[in-house]
């Protein structure tokens, strides 16, 4: 998939746990888990928004899009 989520990377420097970060979101840990290991097909704008404002960053900070090196999206 091209599209890398970086969910643990931001979370580990804000210092948040998966709990933490499940109390302040409402999203349920499994759901979480599911986003950061990189196993969840979409994601909706407002959890991306609130998952944003818990972490004080910006979409791109999360989300990351890869192309090899010949310009083809990375799967």
């Amino acid at each position: 998939m091209p599209i890398i989520v970086n969910l643990d990377v931001v979370m580990a420097k804000r210092k948040i746990s998966l709990n933490e970060l499940s109390e302040r979101v409402g999203l349920t840990l499994s759901n979480l888990s599911i986003l950061k290991t990189g196993k969840a097909k979409a994601i909706r704008f407002n959890t991306l928004e609130a998952i944003c404002k818990a972490l004080d960053c910006q979409p791109g900070d999360l989300l990351e899009y890869v192309i090899d090196s010949d310009g083809t999206a990375k799967q």
